[in-house]
């Protein structure tokens, strides 16, 4: 359970998971490219490019915030790791796609409810706000890869 109800501890948080998520997409892109497939890894380099956005939002966002510098135990992570941490460990020559697109969706799903329980759990309604802002991207990022999951019939079992 989180404890934020400030908004420059929540503004820490949400820089790091962004972060976490573009570096995420930045590795499956580079892991799919040198595998020769293209098209996922395109697709990888531009959900990395979103989460950019997200964390420039986020760090515009912080202005004239102090935000401050969080160590890693600081941090209020579900389970102890940022929840779009990236989880490389099946990356090697025989990733397949399906198992690429997998550990993207389930990073994303992650983040989204890591977002969704700081709006639940929060008495500051500043950070309500943007909780509920960063899911509902975090949502979108979920719905994009849940299409592409639709393409690999081994992912609907």
């Amino acid at each position: 359970m989180t404890d934020i109800h400030d908004a420059a501890l929540f503004l820490a948080h949400a820089c790091a998971l962004e972060e976490d998520a573009a570096n995420r997409f930045a590795d499956l892109s580079e892991t799919m490219k040198t595998y020769g497939n293209q098209e996922v890894a395109a697709f990888f380099g531009q959900m990395a490019k979103f989460s950019r956005m997200h964390l420039a939002e986020a760090r515009e966002r912080s202005g004239f915030r102090q935000i401050p510098d969080l160590k890693p135990e600081d941090f209020q992570w579900p389970d102890g790791d940022s929840p779009e941490a990236a989880s490389m460990e099946g990356s090697h020559y025989l990733m397949t796609v399906e198992y690429a697109l997998e550990l993207a969706l389930e990073s994303e799903k992650r983040g989204l409810a890591f977002y969704a329980e700081v709006a639940k759990t929060t008495t500051d309604s500043e950070v309500r706000m943007m909780a509920e802002e960063f899911a509902a991207e975090e949502a979108e990022h979920v719905a994009q890869l849940e299409v592409w999951a639709k393409r690999y019939p081994a992912l609907q079992g």
